[in-house]
């Protein structure tokens, strides 16, 4: 109380002595230094926030004179008053008040001129945090714009804010243009009010007096509203208000426009316009840099080079092509038929795209000239490539000319549609259809514009030549003038088309995005487009059969169905004609429907793909009839149709072009109901139309094979797992798949892609969103659990006079019924499974007529009777092949449980060998010694040293038991379209079993195949190459340090010594030259490989470890530091040492690129995290022996060292988690990073003691912040507020205050009070 007292007693003598010193009118400096001094005398802190409202308080308006203003003025300059709270108390009453007291409002934007850019003393005084505190009482600022905290850094951004606010609120106001803003209200006062009684002639006075003052202050007004903006200090701040603020900068933006185009002051403004005001505030101006100049001049070299001038066909080295090489990898990785993709490449294409252009730092132009070079490269390397059972050019051009396309609409369009949940939140974007004007797709004109100077990369197969032609065809009719409709490419023959129409890819590129709506038909008349204008023909046929009849109204015919299988559909509407005949057509109708559907616009009707698929898919889980009642499932009786459905899409391309659509979780929910009840229901049968039969077992077993090559079923679900990390598609499973594809349906068209996608989408499609489970199919999930219990364990005994056990015996009868004739009887009882025996004599087929499922539950212990039969000599080889094939034959889908028990078996090794010498078991003998030494030519030209390959003298080939039983069933198929699903099926479990038996096992295999399929010679010797990976870790990092030195040129004694993509990729695999089987390039081997790799936790290591070993090789080289030292003493030496630097950054930036795609490829998003949380760190805190060599290259290498490191890191992450929020993947990404940036912020906090260089520490630091505010801002904003202002603390102490400063003004909201706080501290 007694202070209270005190403290108003002093300030009532502050209040007297300044009315003193008024009254006699004191000269201001000797007022200020008096109140200095009794202020002192009492104790009061200085600056006083008390004395700022005093004498505001003072002044408004009894007071308002000259000498008080002074006063003001000294007080505020003299720090006896804080300035910032002085000039917020003065907003308050000045500007709401200055049409009655202009020359105050004159005076405040005076003091204002005089102290607002004077910030640096004012965060330096210790009462800082109070006097903002005091501010934002005054200004309301935290409940104006909504601040978390009452931080001070928060506050002065809104001062600041404020300020130019108040003065533009003040300006339309005073020119009459306030009303014409959308929000009318302001969120401080413009006009007092308060009514002032004035007679008529002092109103008259004062509008006489006053009106040019007034004008003369908004002019003054918007000059100032224009220094704010331009200022280094007062500009970067309010550039954090636009980042941190958009919805209140959205607005304050509308009404600065309006002034810029409105305003009659600003036009008369001598020191501003309205287009520098404009200009200021556009959204090109950026007054943050994000590419920080303090960083080596060579780093941003990198980051800034991408142009693709240079030649692509085949590129070398570290050339400009070589940027995209993720794409080629990841492109090529696709192509492997072993595994399904649960995921869209789509979609993930669009992720790496949009990455590496920003990483890259080029144009959407280069970016897209880049995608379609490494799309033309995957077709020119698969053209001429080898037979086997894999995806081959099908699937080629669904990655050129659907997936590719798909991927450049996800980007076109997400710059172009305004997407709600970015821009809701700013008022600028309401309204607006289109943003950034369509940028990418002038960017993607561009691209194809240049694409036509690649002749050599656009010659198209032989499959595809005669397409091409008609594309090219169709611009030459439209340049032409004449319609061109749909149904002319169906009727135009190659006599009918001009004269040197020879179309190539760029024509079927440009035709698939003008399918898509991505270009329009002016590309037609691009120059050199077409290379013919005359003999054009007059007149197409008059009656245009195809997919034009039936738009028609034509019927379903047999000549025209056969049409339409043949001739792929050209749009939407097409496709939807076929679905509605599917499903609402006679039963013939439906029949040919399905037909069509799987037919040529499945595997090339490229713009319209993704739909048929979803429309196959949508049809294979008919609705029940309105009119069904029967007691089993409506499902049997579309038996026929759905046949024809699984059949059409079980070849092996087929299947891969669903699983690049990301299209097989939704596959295997619509298979697993068929499943289900065909094999739940005894095995009936239909007659067809052409006299076939066809049973349940047969549906069942078309839909059972199908399913499980959907995911590697013969592999136990936790297969090659070391530590915590799993490989790339251990985690598919039937419950996976149906988690996928829950979650696919749940999530559809919450996310702003999807709703993106869902505007292509046929309106005719419609997916329940219901979750399904495996819980929902109980005969499939007890299969899945005798199947991977089969895996794991051995086989639990059969109980006696069970129904298993009578199908058991009837099986082993049926396969072995010769035997049984002989006298002797394979039972149960023979292989110990049980104790029963059952008379030959029954009729062992009536206990066959059960479903499936039941047999495929007894198949177990059937062929664990047979193999024991087998082991024991009571059963000779080829009865026990020839049984197994009766086996197969009988019921196909028991190859999936005949491959998953082979497998347990040859795992557990209990078996005797079966010696393969041509009599009891199949010899290779014929050709083992050629396939081996096709295998050494392959391994050894990647570089890779080759074990010996002797099988020891003239011992004979030898197979597990299990193993052999398995190779000779598979041989025993013909090759024909009716087993190629089953081959598919069991083929590539029959390499996995291999290639983890010992050697030779798999080039045994190989010969024994390659007598039977003698074009398939390259492949299965190719398959057979890659055993010797699978036994040895070192040859894996002997391939991996060949993919590195081909692909950068650092070792001219292999493959090719100029590097690029052609080394590392070369062309594909095969017999291209005399001689037999060519060279494979080690990247295409790698890509085969590593999915068997067991251990894949040791692959990081190993890949950080040659990143940094290819570093040291390319900066040495270079030229040495000392040489360089003399060099920049010349004319131009420092010139050329810069290059030399940026050449071999460009280089190490190559280096990083291919470690960061082959560290994604071969283990994911997991094996990224386990990079960026555990390898990265372990490495910088261990000493290494290459940091301490010194020499001549010894600086140049730690700092490429650290750059490498930034790169490789920041790589793995764009390409696991996206640059921004768009993929589910994000949102593992926090987590991780904000982990990594804590070791970061602690080492530089000195908490952490590092083992590695410092200068690579600092390169690194430096390079992988500065490509985050660069490239990945997302990122920033997913990181905690403390860590980034410790590692902008860090970095200023290395004199990176630009670095921080862009790191802090991503950081949103929480840091932008300290980024503020370092804009004034360092006047950056």
């Amino acid at each position: 109380m007694v202070a209270t007292v005190q403290a108003i007693q002093v300030w009532e003598s502050v209040l007297e002595q300044t009315k003193s010193a008024q009254d006699k009118n004191i000269d201001p400096i000797v007022w200020a230094i008096q109140l200095s001094s009794s202020l002192n005398s009492a104790g009061v802190s200085l600056p006083s926030t008390d004395l700022a409202h005093l004498l505001v308080s003072h002044i408004c308006w009894d007071n308002n004179v000259p000498i008080t203003w002074k006063f003001l003025d000294k007080a505020l300059s003299l720090k006896i008053a804080p300035s910032l709270l002085g000039l917020a108390l003065l907003s308050t009453r000045a500007i709401p008040n200055r049409n009655f007291h202009p020359a105050a409002y004159r005076l405040y934007m005076e003091l204002l001129k005089r102290h607002a850019f004077s910030l640096t003393s004012q965060i330096s005084e210790p009462s800082y945090p109070k006097i903002m505190k005091s501010i934002d009482d005054v200004l309301q600022l935290s409940k104006i714009f909504g601040l978390p905290v009452c931080e001070p850094g928060l506050v002065l951004v809104g001062f600041v804010f404020s300020v130019v606010w108040q003065l533009l609120n003040a300006s339309l106001d005073d020119e009459g243009l306030l009303e014409l803003a959308p929000e009318k209200k302001s969120m401080w006062l413009t006009v007092s009010q308060d009514m002032e009684i004035d007679t008529p002639d002092s109103f008259l006075k004062r509008t006489e007096h006053q009106e040019r003052l007034c004008k003369v202050n908004t002019t003054m007004a918007i000059e100032i509203i224009g220094e704010f903006l331009q200022d280094k200090v007062t500009s970067r701040i309010l550039y954090l208000a636009r980042q941190n603020m958009p919805l209140h900068w959205g607005s304050f933006i509308q009404r600065l426009r309006l002034l810029a185009v409105k305003s009659v002051a600003l036009q008369n403004s001598k020191h501003i316009t309205s287009e520098v005001l404009l200009q200021l505030t556009s959204d090109k101006h950026r007054v943050l840099s994000r590419k920080c100049k303090t960083i080596s001049q060579e780093f941003h070299a990198v980051i800034s080079s991408g142009s693709l001038m240079a030649s692509t066909g085949q590129c070398h080295g570290a050339t400009c092509s070589a940027l995209w090489l993720p794409i080629d990898l990841f492109l090529e990785d696709a192509m492997d038929g072993s595994q399904v993709a649960a995921t869209s490449a789509a979609d993930v294409l669009t992720g790496l795209v949009k990455a590496l252009q920003a990483v890259n730092g080029t144009t959407w132009c280069d970016a897209f000239l880049g995608l379609w070079i490494a799309a033309l490269r995957l077709v020119q390397r698969e053209r001429d490539s080898s037979e086997g059972p894999v995806p081959r050019l099908d699937t080629c051009f669904c990655m050129l000319l659907s997936i590719t396309t798909l991927a450049v609409a996800n980007i076109i369009e997400e710059e172009e549609c305004v997407l709600p949940d970015e821009n809701e939140s700013d008022p600028t974007n309401q309204g607006k259809e289109l943003q950034a004007t369509g940028m990418c797709r002038k960017n993607l004109v561009s691209s194809l514009q240049m694409l036509g100077d690649y002749d050599g990369l656009l010659a198209p197969p032989q499959s595809v030549r005669s397409v091409a032609n008609q594309a090219a065809a169709k611009a030459i009719m439209f340049i032409s003038g004449l319609k061109v409709v749909n149904g002319y490419s169906e009727c135009i023959s190659m006599n009918d088309m001009p004269m040197n129409c020879s179309g190539n890819m760029r024509h079927l590129i440009v035709e698939a995005c003008i399918a898509r709506n991505l270009l329009d038909t002016s590309a037609y008349l691009w120059p050199g487009y077409v290379n013919a204008r005359s003999n054009v023909p007059r007149s197409l046929p008059s009656q245009m059969p195809g997919w034009s009849s039936l738009m028609k109204g034509s019927p379903l015919t047999a000549s025209l169905t056969s049409a339409l299988v043949s001739t792929p559909a050209s749009s939407v509407a097409e496709i939807e004609k076929i679905y509605e005949i599917a499903i609402n057509g006679s039963n013939d109708e439906k029949i040919s429907a399905a037909t069509i559907l799987c037919g040529a616009s499945l595997v090339r009707g490229w713009s319209i793909q993704e739909h048929t698929i979803l429309f196959i898919v949508r049809l294979l889980s008919p609705p029940a009839p309105a009119d069904y009642s029967g007691t089993d499932s409506h499902l049997i009786g579309f038996a026929p149709f759905l046949n024809v459905l699984l059949v059409g899409i079980s070849p092996v391309d087929c299947v891969q072009i669903f699983s690049l659509h990301g299209s097989a979780p939704l596959l295997a929910g619509a298979l697993m109901p068929i499943c289900e009840v065909f094999g739940s229901s005894p095995n009936v049968s239909w007659t067809l139309p052409t006299g076939e039969e066809l049973s349940c077992h047969a549906v069942f077993t078309n839909a059972f094979t199908l399913l499980l090559r959907l995911w590697r079923f013969d592999h136990p679900p936790l297969e090659h797992v070391m530590g915590d990390v799993p490989p790339v598609g251990s985690q598919l499973s039937p419950d996976y798949l149906l988690l996928v594809r829950n979650n696919q349906l749940a999530s559809f068209g919450k996310l702003p892609k999807d709703r993106l996608k869902g505007k292509r989408l046929s309106r005719n499609l419609n997916f329940s969103p219901e979750p399904i489970f495996m819980d929902s199919f109980p005969k499939l999930k007890c299969w899945y659990q005798q199947h991977q219990e089969c895996i794991a364990s051995t086989l639990s005994g059969l109980v006696q006079g069970t129904t298993v056990h009578h199908i058991v015996d009837a099986l082993l009868h049926m396969m072995f019924r010769k035997m049984n004739r002989g006298g002797q009887s394979l039972t149960t009882t023979s292989s110990g499974s049980s104790n029963s025996s059952v008379s030959g004599a029954e009729d062992f087929s009536i206990r066959l007529r059960v479903p499936a499922w039941d047999i495929l539950e007894a198949t177990p212990f059937v062929l664990d009777a047979a193999l024991a039969a087998c082991g024991h000599g009571k059963l000779s080889p080829r009865e026990f092949a020839t049984g197994l094939k009766d086996l197969a034959d009988f019921l196909p889908a028991t190859l999936a449980t005949i491959v998953s028990y082979f497998s347990a078996e040859v795992t557990r090794g209990i078996w005797k060998p079966a010696f393969m010498n041509g009599t009891d078991w199949p010899s290779p003998a014929a050709n083992l010694s050629s396939v081996e030494q096709q295998i050494k030519k392959i391994i050894a030209a990647t570089g890779v040293d080759v074990p010996s390959l002797a099988v020891g003298g003239n011992s004979p080939a030898m197979l597990p038991l299990p193993l052999a039983a398995l190779v000779s069933l598979t041989i025993t198929y013909k090759l024909e379209k009716a087993s190629e699903r089953f081959l598919v099926l069991i083929g590539p479990a029959l390499n996995s079993l291999a290639e983890g038996c010992p050697w030779p096992c798999m080039p045994i295999i190989a010969s024994l195949w390659a007598q039977k399929a003698k074009r398939w010679s390259d492949f299965l010797v190719f398959s057979a190459s890659r055993t010797v990976f699978h036994h040895s870790s070192d040859a894996v990092v002997q391939l991996l340090r060949s993919c590195f030195t081909s692909t950068l040129g650092l070792n001219p004694v292999h493959i090719c010594s100029n590097g690029g993509v052609g080394a590392l990729l070369g062309h594909g695999f095969g017999s291209h030259f005399s001689g037999g089987m060519s060279p494979v390039a080690p990247g295409i081997l790698y890509l085969r490989v590593h999915r068997s790799i067991r251990d894949i936790m040791f692959m990081t290591e190993e890949i950080l470890s040659l990143l940094m070993t290819s570093v040291r090789d390319i900066a040495r080289s270079g030229p040495p530091q000392e040489k360089l030292e003399k060099l920049k003493k010349t004319k131009y030496g420092m010139r050329y040492g810069q290059v030399s630097l940026a050449s071999s950054m460009t280089r190490v930036k190559l280096a990083a690129s291919l470690g960061a795609t082959l560290v994604w490829i071969s283990g994911g998003s997991s094996l990224v995290q386990s990079l960026i949380k555990e390898t990265l760190p372990s490495w910088f805190l261990s000493v290494h022996a290459s940091d301490h060599e010194g020499g001549e290259y010894g600086a140049a290498v730690s700092m490429l060292g650290g750059y490498a490191l930034a790169y490789f890191a920041v790589l793995c992450g764009t390409f696991a988690w996206g640059i921004d929020t768009a993929s589910a993947a994000s949102k593992r990404r926090p987590k991780v990073l904000g982990a990594h940036l804590e070791f970061l912020a602690s080492a530089l906090d000195g908490k952490i003691s590092l083992g590695c260089d410092s200068a690579t520490w600092r390169a690194y630091v430096t390079g992988f912040v500065s490509l985050m505010v660069s490239c990945t801002q997302a990122w920033v904003l997913e990181v905690d507020v403390d860590v980034l202002k410790r590692m902008s603390k860090g970095l200023k102490q290395w004199n990176e205050e630009e670095l921080a400063l862009a790191l802090l003004g991503l950081g949103g909201f929480g840091a932008m009070g300290a980024a503020a706080e370092l804009i004034i501290e360092s006047g950056v």
